[in-house]
């Protein structure tokens, strides 16, 4: 069996995903022991169902695979027309990964709030030049400047919005692609991760593959 399923709603996050954990050495950066972990096999997509489908059909969806894999992750963004919130979103999530195979620890049900867009936003020059831009200070002090973003914020609140406005502002004048977020989250280190969804993540990951073994 393979070590990790992730599945998840939209080709943006599958990049996501991909570019974090297909880093070299990803586990030292992590902080846990090596796991195999294959972007191109491991990664599932709810192709044609996105959020509202992945929330109500993951079980269906990802049943097919319980036999493959000791382990899985599902990945849904808080904010689509409909939404029920984060809440009730983790709890539907956690239904599905039992219901499908993966109960208890075998599973991790996560919600990014208020969407993928978020996993962008990192305060370095590595988000600043896959936008178009030629450094973080530069694209900080527009952001402040267009009302996207103030210095008592984290993030954006409006993370899709404002990285479609950095695209169309920035000196390379980039088309919005889903490879913008594989190159941001395998460039940044993950030290600097803030993300709550992200940061389970990454904990998960050192309980389920713990250094020393288990």
């Amino acid at each position: 069996m393979r070590d990790l399923l992730v599945y998840v709603a939209d080709n943006n996050m599958a990049e996501a995903v991909a570019g974090l954990l297909e880093r070299p050495g990803v586990h030292y950066a992590v902080g846990c022991a090596p796991f195999t972990f294959d972007p191109r096999m491991d990664i599932k997509v709810a192709t044609g169902q996105n959020d509202p489908g992945l929330y109500t059909r993951a079980n269906l969806l990802m049943r097919p695979f319980a036999s493959e894999y000791r382990r899985a992750v599902v990945i849904v963004d808080e904010e689509w027309e409909g939404s029920p919130g984060a809440e009730d979103i983790l709890l539907a999530l956690r239904s599905h990964l039992d219901d499908a195979g993966w109960e208890g620890v075998l599973g991790l049900p996560l919600v990014v709030s208020p969407e993928a867009d978020v996993w962008l936003w990192t305060r370095t020059d590595h988000t600043a030049k896959a936008l178009g831009w030629v450094d973080w200070n530069t694209l900080e002090k527009s952001l402040f400047e267009a009302n996207w973003w103030n210095a008592e914020q984290h993030k954006p609140p409006k993370p899709k919005e404002a990285a479609e406005w950095a695209l169309r502002k920035g000196v390379k004048r980039l088309p919005r692609s889903s490879r913008l977020y594989r190159q941001v989250s395998g460039s940044v280190s993950l030290s600097r991760c803030e993300d709550p969804a992200l940061m389970t993540f990454l904990e998960q990951l050192r309980i389920w593959f713990p250094l020393g073994g288990s």
